[in-house]
């Protein structure tokens, strides 16, 4: 990050604009919807710039720019749509003690100003360093359409509340009043006017003072396969309001960048065969912030349903009266088999697909390895690369062609995924490589590969 977004008190300080033509009108529009004290320095201004100068709107000195000009400026633009000229403001301004931006030209430029979407005191700013300006202004007209026309007028009418609502005590329970307001009480009364909206907030205070004091919630999440485009939109609006995020290793970075800022993250991960946090503890860590009121996101890799210790987890939960819901998400099977261009079932050669996990041992080796040995069955197998000898040693003693295709999908849906395509007999030489956690794909070859098999079996 090169340039560190942060918003400017400009109430009553000084802003300079060097120039009078288009590039310093588009600014000027943007300006004058602050507070700033606005000053142009121009030799030939714009009739527009003066008209904004004669109502009063900003003060006008028909001059090319003198040294002082952007003394006890806070910040100072550069607007004459000519290299030289704004050259000079920056050496000007600069000298004066104003941080200078010279209009499209990011190299120079001690700041820049964002796109902005403005729902006064409601302010959105996107930055793409001057990477992609196209790209900024898609996003804010994306931003604008989503954003309702009341969302100013609510969080007007909320800061003039904040006092009121100090009552509540600070934390989850005042977060609750506020978030109910925003999502709910708040734009359901917009539509009658100022008056509703504060008859809203009024009964909201009322019943949330009133109420008893609550236990937690706690939201067992499935985090999907790592790529955070595919984390579910409940997924997300959980991460949101969590107060506690408790979460497994493989859980990526992006993922819980989405969480709020203020939220409490504590990682429980586990390692195959390596350094673990017991299930009783993770156990007792959920429940502990349960009862002491938070709303407390339990974030697991993939699907929370597939080998994530669910039950334990929701035992522990209903032994102690907490409420929960479970947020399924995209386990890694799908991803993986997915980006080889396969499907888990297909008709005329498998109509089921089992799910197996090469953790659990004792599980593992009562499969009905018989049954799966037959051709054209299809598997997918999580945490099995420590089992995968043991499971070729298994299904060549049932009679599995040792060509049958196998793909080891590394890191599935990450920018560091890897793709391994096998067979039976070179499965166990295959995994040598793998290091970062892996689903092996039993009876599926990559398309390419496979049609291509097809072809020479043509």
């Amino acid at each position: 990050m090169n340039h560190f977004p942060i918003f400017l008190a400009l109430e009553g300080r000084r802003i300079l604009v060097a120039g009078g033509g288009d590039a310093a009108i588009a600014k000027l529009r943007l300006l004058l919807k602050t507070t700033a004290r606005i000053t142009v320095v121009a030799e030939d201004a714009d009739p527009l710039i003066a008209q904004w100068a004669a109502e009063g709107r900003l003060t006008l000195i028909p001059r090319a720019q003198e040294p002082g000009d952007a003394l006890c400026c806070v910040i100072a633009y550069g607007a004459h749509e000519d290299d030289a000229l704004d050259a000079r403001t920056l050496r000007l301004a600069a000298a004066d003690g104003a941080l200078v931006n010279l209009v499209d030209n990011l190299q120079k430029s001690q700041f820049i100003t964002p796109a902005i979407v403005d729902r006064d005191p409601v302010v959105i700013a996107i930055g793409t360093e001057g990477a992609a300006p196209v790209l900024a202004r898609k996003i804010k007209a994306d931003l604008e359409a989503r954003l309702p026309a009341q969302t100013g007028l609510l969080a007007r009418i909320g800061k003039t509340f904040r006092k009121t609502a100090d009552i509540l005590p600070m934390g989850a329970v005042r977060r609750r009043f506020w978030a109910e307001y925003y999502d709910t009480a708040g734009p359901r009364a917009a539509d009658a006017g100022e008056a509703a909206i504060r008859a809203s907030l009024d009964l909201l205070l009322d019943k949330h003072v009133n109420a008893e004091a609550r236990q937690g919630h706690v939201d067992l999440v499935g985090a999907g396969p790592g790529d955070p485009d595919l984390l579910t939109l409940k997924a997300r609006k959980a991460l949101d309001r969590a107060d506690v995020v408790i979460h497994d290793r493989l859980v990526t970075p992006e993922i819980l960048e989405l969480a709020r800022r203020e939220a409490l993250i504590i990682d429980v991960g586990k390692e195959g065969f390596g350094p673990s946090t017991a299930q009783a503890d993770i156990d007792a860590l959920i429940v502990e912030h349960g009862l002491n009121g938070a709303h407390v996101v339990r974030l697991k890799a993939g699907d929370p349903t597939v080998f994530g210790r669910l039950d334990e987890e929701i035992a522990a939960l209903e032994a102690a009266g907490l409420s929960y819901a479970i947020v399924p998400g995209i386990t890694a099977a799908s991803a993986a088999v997915a980006t080889i261009g396969q499907s888990l079932t297909k008709r005329n050669r498998n109509g089921s697909v089992r799910f197996l996990t090469g953790h659990d041992m004792k599980g593992f080796a009562d499969q009905d390895w018989a049954a799966l040995a037959r051709p054209g069955e299809v598997a997918a197998i999580y945490m099995g690369k420590r089992a995968a000898r043991w499971m070729q040693g298994r299904l060549l003693m049932h009679g599995t062609a040792p060509a049958t295709p196998i793909t080891v999908i590394e890191n599935a849906s990450r920018a560091d995924q890897n793709i391994h395509a096998a067979t039976l007999a070179t499965l166990p030489d295959t995994l040598t490589s793998v290091t970062g956690p892996a689903v092996i794909l039993f009876g599926l070859a990559p398309r390419a590969a496979s049609t291509a098999l097809q072809e020479i079996a043509l």
